[in-house]
């Protein structure tokens, strides 16, 4: 059976669209679930792929994660450019680059993505911590900040060390 004809695969396609503005929180794995990026060598060299903007054909990545096996993300889309191909270009880049200095050939990635368009603003920043604060939950680090492989559109981890997603406002009284 061809990889794109696994049980599941078609029902990933089912009903998905790309719109414009809209932001899509989604996950994709390892090619079976491998921890592919447990190496440090091997998860630097990825998420420097996925961290170049110049790279993401129109598309806003706002926050992001790799994980061992997997990866998460917040996309919005530009005009005119459809998800699955953001989605794709980002998996071959990673690809390539993991490949290449490893110097091996082969899957890296499953077929196909998980997504969730986030219909309200006020999802926003509960999915970006989410999303970043997966490393912490899964037992690899005691703090988010303690972990590399990751960024969000709202920390300026180069310039300045880590900070904190802003808060949300307090309820009023």
């Amino acid at each position: 059976m061809n990889s794109s004809e696994a049980p599941g695969y078609e029902a990933l396609r089912r009903g998905r669209c790309s719109q414009a503005q809209q932001i899509y929180l989604v996950t994709t794995t390892c090619i079976r679930r491998r921890r592919i990026f447990a190496s440090e060598h091997v998860a630097g060299i990825a998420a420097a792929a996925i961290a170049d903007p110049d790279k993401w054909l129109g598309a806003q990545l706002l926050c992001w994660v790799l994980m061992p096996d997997h990866w998460h993300g917040l996309i919005q889309l530009g005009d005119g450019v459809r998800l699955e191909s953001v989605v794709a270009s980002m998996k071959g880049r990673a690809a390539r680059s993991v490949n290449r200095a490893l110097s091996r050939k082969g899957f890296v990635w499953m077929p196909g993505f998980h997504d969730r368009a986030l219909r309200r603003e006020a999802d926003l920043l509960p999915a970006a911590r989410y999303i970043v604060a997966n490393p912490k939950r899964a037992g690899l680090v005691e703090k988010v900040s303690d972990y590399p492989y990751w960024d969000a559109i709202w920390t300026d981890r180069k310039a300045s060390g880590l900070k904190a997603l802003p808060q949300e406002p307090a309820p009023e009284s």
